[in-house]
């Protein structure tokens, strides 16, 4: 009886956790990529739009002109296992806090040596690398912002990350 009872909670708890785990407003997502012999891993949060505006003047969900998280909750980390070049400038293998600064047509992208999961943490820290990138405009929006890789190859990769009817591109070179 008393294992039916522990095999009882155990479920129940099990099922809680998933559950609450499916209700996350910004769920936690992951992106791994290997670029030659360089792993590659992003851990960032997911917000939706919910017919909010992303990116515009003011009251958007990521203002221009101002420091973004990157993402929700946490600061968004990127872990090299090898050292690289983001934009052409170089940075140490390890893990980076990204930051962004968006608007219309270009992006500041900050990458800080990751010593902590509040973004906030990052607001008066001097970034490792800053690169400047284009904003591209896309018809179809993108619900879920989203990080990702694209134009993999032996010695490169773009990573992307989408969020609205944006789509923001940082080259990233290994050895």
């Amino acid at each position: 009886m008393k294992y039916l009872v522990l095999l009882f909670t155990i479920t129940a708890l099990t099922f809680t956790s998933m559950t609450a785990q499916d209700r996350a407003p910004s769920p936690a997502a992951t992106t791994i990529q290997k670029v030659g012999l360089t792993d590659i891993t992003v851990e960032y949060s997911r917000p939706g739009l919910k017919g909010r505006t992303a990116f515009a003047d003011g009251s958007a969900l990521a203002p221009l002109g101002k420091m973004w998280r990157t993402g929700a909750n946490s600061a968004t980390k990127i872990t090299f296992s090898e050292d690289v070049k983001v934009g052409g400038k170089m940075l140490a293998a390890g893990s980076y806090a990204i930051t962004t600064i968006p608007s219309a047509t270009q992006w500041t992208v900050n990458f800080y040596p990751h010593t902590a999961t509040r973004w906030s943490t990052y607001q008066d820290a001097t970034p490792a690398a800053s690169v400047m990138t284009g904003a591209m405009t896309m018809d179809s929006p993108i619900e879920s912002f989203m990080i990702s890789f694209d134009e993999i190859k032996d010695y490169s990769a773009v990573l992307i990350m989408g969020w609205a009817n944006t789509i923001v591109p940082v080259e990233i070179t290994v050895n």
